[in-house]
C-alpha cells in the first residue's frame, strides 16, 4: 500500500450542524473558494499523479458530447490559477504550489485538470429532465467506479445509496437546474473508513466493508458551479482523510450519535 496523505483536521464537521447534515445540505460559496490548495497539496498531488501516470483508465473518462464543457472547464481553472499564489502559469505550463511543472494538453483537458488541482472533476449536462455524466477525473473515488457512472442520469449513478430516494433525486436535480454562473454552491458528507487510500473504488451493488476499527473519517467538500459558455455544471470533490485519533472524545462521541 502507498504510503497515506492525511489532513491535520477537518475544514467543517457536517454532522454537526442541522444545515449541512440534511441531504442535500448545499450552502453558498464564494465564486473562487470552489478550488481550494491546503496542507495536503503535496501529498495528494503525488498520489494524483501516480495514478494518472499508472491508472489512468480507471480515473478518467470522457465522453465526445462533454469535450467543449471539458475544455472550458480547463480554460477557468487556468485563469483562476493564474490568479492565485503559488501557481506560476506560463503557456502551456504550470507550475503548481509543490514545485511540479504540468504541460497543459488540450487533447486531453480532464487529465490536465487532474494534476492541477486537488480537486476531482465531474461534468453533469442536462439530457431530457436529468443531468449526465460526461466527463470527470476522479482520482479519490469513495465507494465507487468511474466507468459504471460515466454516460448516467444522476438517478442512475445514485441507484445504491442509502437515503437517496425520489424525493433527493428532485431536489438534487432543481438544485443543478438552478445554479447560477458565478454562484457556486457546497455541501460536505462525511464516512468512517478503516482503510487509508484515497483511491478507494467500489463495484455497484458490492457492500460496502464496515469499519470495524473505526480508524479513519473521510469527508468530501462537495461544490456544483455553472460553466458560462456550455452551461455545463461541474461537481468538485475535495477529500479530507483525517486519523480518529485526532479527535477528541467528545468529537467521536457526536459522531457515533449522528449515525457515523
Amino acid at each position: 500500500m502507498r504510503e497515506p496523505v492525511f489532513h491535520d483536521a477537518l475544514p467543517h464537521m457536517p454532522w454537526t450542524d442541522a444545515r449541512t447534515w440534511r441531504l442535500p445540505g448545499m450552502l453558498p460559496c464564494e465564486a473562487e473558494d470552489w478550488i481550494r490548495q491546503d496542507e495536503a497539496f503535496a501529498g495528494q498531488m503525488a498520489e494524483r499523479d501516480w495514478l494518472i501516470a499508472t491508472r489512468q483508465p480507471l480515473v478518467h473518462a470522457l465522453l465526445p458530447e462533454g469535450r467543449a464543457a471539458a475544455a472550458e472547464l480547463l480554460a477557468v481553472v487556468l485563469d483562476l490559477l493564474a490568479r492565485r499564489p503559488g501557481y506560476g502559469v506560463a503557456g502551456d505550463r504550470v507550475t503548481r504550489p509543490d514545485g511540479a511543472v504540468v504541460r497543459v494538453d488540450a487533447a486531453f483537458p480532464m487529465v490536465t485538470l487532474g494534476r492541477l488541482v486537488q480537486e476531482d472533476l465531474c461534468l453533469m449536462q442536462k439530457q431530457g429532465e436529468e443531468s449526465v455524466l460526461t466527463g470527470a477525473i476522479l482520482c479519490f473515488p469513495a465507494s465507487w467506479t468511474l466507468s459504471q457512472k460515466i454516460g448516467r442520469p444522476m438517478t442512475g449513478i445514485h441507484k445504491p445509496v442509502h437515503h437517496y430516494d425520489e424525493d433527493i433525486a428532485r431536489r438534487v436535480q432543481r438544485l443543478f437546474d438552478m445554479v447560477r454562473v458565478g454562484q457556486p454552491l457546497e455541501r460536505y458528507n462525511a464516512l468512517v473508513y478503516d482503510d487509508p487510500a484515497l483511491h478507494n473504488p467500489r463495484l455497484e451493488f458490492d457492500k460496502r466493508p464496515y469499519a470495524v476499527e473505526r480508524l479513519y473519517m473521510r469527508s468530501e467538500r462537495q461544490c456544483i458551479l455553472r460553466l458560462p459558455q456550455t452551461q455545463a455544471v461541474v461537481f468538485s470533490i475535495h477529500t479530507y482523510l483525517v486519523p480518529m485519533a485526532r479527535f477528541s472524545d467528545a468529537e467521536r462521541a457526536g459522531m457515533v450519535a449522528a449515525g457515523l
